[in-house]
């Protein structure tokens, strides 16, 4: 499995505070089965993250993951602010790229509200040849309320992330059911961790995909569509379901 959005690189922001710490992370997410980790920090105006200190902190934890001998390959990337992104020069958007891929960005959905500008945001990543990744969406209560809200936005060649402890039923039922309703009309592209510690969010992926209830779609979200992105190919068709029941947590 591959896992898109984690806080893993040291020192950051609200998620490994040391590379003691980040190991710590990267041996929980062998253990779950992962073999890719994106590490996408914060990159806003409480975390002022910049594409050089997001460089060196990936470089000290690749160096230190080798030393271990764990079978975990890291990758760069960041968690966009949407205020941030309105003032940033696109060439620091492309060194922010999703596991290492200038292509993808992975753009942070805000906790409440609507973001009245994120059309125009979204519009001019895919006017520089960048496919938006919305992360977690599905914790927005706008969107909970009104989950086609994001139709328009996947419609004009947005990719949606949900976070795996959503699905699973970690947090509010209301998530769980608003991620499961994403997944299930299609509005869904990525499931990820959003792991800040082995035990804040984690790394449990698999039971996340067993929510799903199909093997071909969980696979598609967890495998298939990440490995595209970190590899730069096509995205994968979506695998026809033929489910009728979706399982709830």
């Amino acid at each position: 499995m591959i896992d898109l959005h984690t806080h893993v690189l040291p020192g950051l922001d609200d998620g490994a505070g040391t590379t003691a710490d980040a190991l710590e992370l990267a041996r929980a997410a062998v253990a779950a089965g992962i073999a890719l980790v994106a590490g996408t920090p914060h990159v806003r105006h409480d975390y002022p993250t910049t594409p050089e200190t997001m460089q060196a902190a990936l470089a000290e934890l690749q160096e230190a993951i080798a030393a271990a001998g764990l079978p975990l390959d890291i990758r760069g990337g960041g968690e966009l602010d949407l205020e941030w992104l309105a003032e940033a020069d696109i060439e620091d958007v492309r060194r922010f790229g999703l596991a290492g891929n200038p292509g993808y960005a992975l753009v942070e959905f805000p906790y409440s509200g609507w973001p009245l500008a994120i059309g125009d945001e979204l519009f001019r990543l895919r006017a520089a040849g960048i496919t938006p990744v919305l992360a977690h969406p599905e914790r927005n209560p706008e969107v909970q309320a009104r989950p086609e809200r994001l139709r328009p936005l996947v419609e004009a060649e947005t990719l949606v992330q949900v976070t795996a402890a959503s699905l699973d039923g970690r947090m509010r039922a209301r998530t769980a059911e608003t991620a499961l309703e994403l997944v299930r009309s299609g509005l869904a592209h990525v499931i990820a961790s959003d792991a800040h510690s082995p035990t804040m969010r984690g790394f449990d992926l698999a039971t996340a995909a067993s929510r799903v209830g199909d093997p071909a779609l969980a696979n598609w979200l967890v495998q298939d569509v990440p490995a595209a992105i970190v590899s730069g190919a096509p995205l994968p068709e979506r695998p026809v379901s033929t489910r009728r029941r979706w399982r709830r947590p």
